[in-house]
């Protein structure tokens, strides 16, 4: 079993569930899955891109990546519907305790001038995303390797109906938000 899910297991939940009251274990929110997307507006013009942004996505989150697709055709972006635009990766169970332990111990430390990560970033339902602007800051990738920065979007998805209790499990989880 990993840190993180011993973590949750051990301290985490029991903290929950005497902060909120609950009456049930199964009312303690916990995590689904964690979503990694990258949005390339250039690949339309060069397919290869899309090859390099699964390669990186798949050796930052230990799983292979998919290609995303173009829902509408935009003119005013040259884009038509069908056309690959990006790429995401979901993660659960080991794999995204694995991620979100080394999101937090090692990547965002690695942020210039990191003052912590956002504490606007829930949706009103329990779910916090994050924006990163460089892979470079996970320790998979090498610079010498990459063709272009890019940003990424980081989605916990929790099972929390509240911000409140969401914010709670993320920071007993180690998440660095600023003050």
């Amino acid at each position: 079993m990993s840190r993180m899910k011993d973590l949750y297991t051990n301290e985490v939940a029991p903290a929950l569930m005497t902060k909120f009251a609950y009456k049930s274990t199964m009312q303690i929110p916990r995590f689904n899955k964690i979503v990694i997307n990258v949005g390339a507006g250039d690949a339309k013009d060069n397919a290869k891109v899309i090859d390099s942004i699964i390669a990186e996505i798949s050796l930052i989150a230990g799983q292979k990546a998919v290609p995303t697709y173009a829902r509408k055709s935009v003119a005013n972006f040259k884009l038509r519907e069908g056309v690959k635009i990006g790429a995401k990766v979901t993660l659960r169970g080991e794999r995204m305790y694995e991620f979100m332990d080394r999101l937090f111990t090692f990547a965002l430390p690695r942020v210039r001038d990191f003052k912590g990560i956002n504490p606007n970033g829930f949706d009103g339902r329990g779910n916090y995303s994050m924006g990163l602007r460089e892979q470079l800051i996970f320790p998979e990738i090498e610079y010498d390797k990459v063709d272009k920065i890019r940003g990424m979007d980081i989605t916990f998805v929790t099972t929390a109906n509240t911000d409140e209790e969401a914010k709670e499990l993320l920071t007993l989880m180690g998440a660095p938000f600023a003050k």
